[in-house]
């Protein structure tokens, strides 16, 4: 799934699956939005696309010539408002109601090893993966990794079996979650339709048949093979005992969840199974209540599921793949990835929690991926080769105890408990913005651009600031270490070149009322979080304040070890961590900051006190 932008109706691609128009007046207060969704109905499922007549269509199938209606009256859901985000949210909710196919990502457990530094061997050592290479991976992280990804072919190789590998590599490593990969039919070409295993689930072979919207926006080589040499399914009747046998045995060996791939071929194997809306809904709530059933956590990741069949099928998966895989080899989509995952994130991010897949952390766009991955609400996962590693990346997006600063859910801008986080990316330049059908070859060109940044990008910036603010704020750029104070509908000019970005915390400036006795209530404070990480406020839990005769007290919960920054308008009288008083500097231009110690975890927070005295 890429996005796309025009002006007119014949521009709108084949297979699209969110439309979302709008209507420009004088200026941004008077635009209006309209969203379209073309959803399931029974057995069919709907997208839009354009003609060349320039008019706008709806295009409603089954994927089974003997699955046939005259009627779609509940083909696409249209909603209107002021407001895209919250237009694409309520709209979503609406939806998951009406349908009940599916549901908002509000009402999922969230697994929890996406508050966890992860590792997956697939870009480290591709189809080589052995028990050797992981534990050589395992050994140059140290305690770091958390999440590892694993294919169980290579049982049996330099370890007992599986179950010995996953124990040792836990207890040797400190390793939290292991995570095993499968395809939705088992593997990339289903399953052995010999197998005397395979025998109890009546496999059988069948050719895949594309439809036209899928070939018309990318000539898949996977699939066309596919197509050729058939795929092996299961029975839709057995599909439950299959998951659940294979699920039982990775968790009796400890493995704590999967990663299910290729779930796109579903939408090509409709044909004599009551057509693919039926076929993927039965894989798809199948496999979430094997995944309820035998792990602990929901510990699922779904991939390759961008169709409308499993978007809508969704009823408890969390996590999504939300994007074309990081291809460490391929210079020129590198800046599509992070442009791609961020406008699939508005449709994605309301049903799933959006995966970023992984990068690697010595390679020349790290920076670049890293920063969005702090940003992205998801998992933050390598696939270094072992030893092949950047420290200095992976320390602004770690905590020494293996946990990360993960904020909520990705909308361009994001939010953490006390502060906002926007991410400013040039992704211009670097690659070719639409998938062709036909291959052209693009040189990637340099291309500096301008632009501005206010607090005013982000969109729910009231909801935690609360109800004394005035509208001003902290504004810290992580690359240039710069603090601007501006309020919210002001802007700062920022210019970056192709592959760059900057990070800014905007933080809501509060007089709070307990800094009302303190210089004559001239005290305006508010916190930042950890400089040194990318995502900086997910260190922060929350604020408070007492008074007594004396002082006035700022107490702050907050994660580290890294250097704590504030902007404060006064000089404190001092700072205390854990009540143990430590150094500290106040520029002039109100950043202050102090550094924290190696100590606290992903359980446990330092206890800050900021101290103010009457002049």
């Amino acid at each position: 799934m890429a996005p796309k932008t025009g002006a007119d109706a014949a521009g709108v691609p084949a297979e699209t699956q969110m439309l979302l128009l709008e209507k420009r007046g004088n200026g941004a207060e008077d635009a209006g939005y309209a969203l379209m969704l073309p959803a399931l109905h029974g057995d069919f499922r709907a997208s839009l696309q354009g003609s060349p007549e320039n008019e706008l269509q709806f295009c409603f199938e089954s994927g089974d010539p003997d699955v046939q209606t005259k009627d779609a009256v509940d083909a696409v859901f249209v909603n209107s408002g002021d407001n895209p985000f919250k237009l694409i949210k309520e709209s979503i909710k609406v939806l998951s109601k009406i349908k009940g196919t599916f549901s908002h990502i509000e009402s999922k457990e969230t697994p929890a090893n996406l508050d966890w530094f992860g590792w997956c061997t697939w870009d480290a050592f591709y189809k080589a993966v052995n028990p050797v290479g992981i534990e050589e991976g395992l050994q140059r992280f140290a305690e770091r990794l958390v999440d590892l990804k694993e294919n169980d072919k290579f049982r049996g190789e330099a370890c007992k079996n599986l179950g010995d590998l996953v124990k040792k590599i836990k207890e040797t490593h400190g390793v939290k979650y292991v995570y095993a990969w499968h395809a939705l039919l088992g593997y990339w070409g289903g399953v052995c339709t010999s197998s005397d295993v395979m025998e109890k689930y009546n496999p059988k072979l069948v050719y895949p048949v594309q439809s036209p919207g899928d070939v018309a926006n990318l000539r898949d080589v996977a699939m066309d093979s596919l197509e050729k040499y058939g795929v092996g399914i299961i029975d839709p009747e057995k599909i439950y005992e299959f998951y659940n046998d294979q699920h039982s045995y990775l968790s009796s060996v400890g493995v704590d969840g999967v990663k299910v791939d290729v779930q796109n071929v579903m939408e090509t194997l409709g044909h004599g199974f009551g057509g693919r809306v039926a076929l993927t809904r039965k894989y798809q709530h199948a496999l979430e209540e094997s995944i309820a059933r035998n792990f602990k956590g929901n510990n699922l990741i779904c991939c390759m599921s961008h169709s409308s069949d499993h978007i809508y099928s969704a009823l408890k998966s969390a996590v999504a793949r939300a994007s074309e895989d990081f291809m460490p080899r391929e210079p020129t989509l590198q800046t599509l990835h992070i442009a791609n995952v961020a406008f699939n994130s508005l449709l994605l991010g309301e049903i799933f929690i959006p995966d970023w897949d992984m990068f690697q952390s010595k390679h020349e766009t790290a920076e670049f991926h890293g920063a969005a991955r702090a940003l992205s609400g998801g998992g933050v996962y390598v696939s270094d080769k072992p030893g092949v590693h950047d420290f200095n990346v992976l320390k602004k997006l770690v905590l020494p105890d293996g946990s990360i600063l993960r904020a909520s859910l990705l909308k361009i801008w994001n939010l953490n408990n006390l502060s906002a986080a926007v991410g400013v990316f040039n992704c211009q330049g670097a690659g070719n913005w639409t998938w062709l059908v036909e291959e052209i070859s693009h040189v990637p060109t340099a291309v500096n651009i301008t632009g501005q940044l206010s607090p005013s990008d982000v969109e729910s910036l009231e909801e935690i600031a609360g109800d004394d603010w005035n509208g001003e704020t902290a504004v810290y750029a992580f690359n240039s270490c710069s603090l601007s104070r501006l309020q919210k509908h002001q802007s700062l000019e920022l210019s970056l070149v192709t592959m760059t970005c900057e990070i800014y915390t905007i933080s809501p400036i509060q007089k709070h009322s307990f800094l009302h006795q303190v210089y004559g209530g001239a005290v305006r404070f508010a916190p930042l979080g950890l400089l040194n990480m990318f995502n900086s406020g997910g260190a922060l839990d929350s604020i408070t304040g007492t008074v007594d005769s004396s002082a006035t007290t700022v107490q702050i919960k907050c994660r580290g070890p890294g250097r704590l920054g504030a902007y404060s308008s006064a000089r404190p009288a001092l700072c205390r961590v854990d009540a143990h008083e430590v150094e500290f500097s106040h520029s002039d231009d109100g950043l202050l900051a102090f550094d924290l110690s190696d100590g606290s975890s992903h359980s446990s927070l330092w206890n800050i006190e900021i101290l103010y005295t009457a002049s």
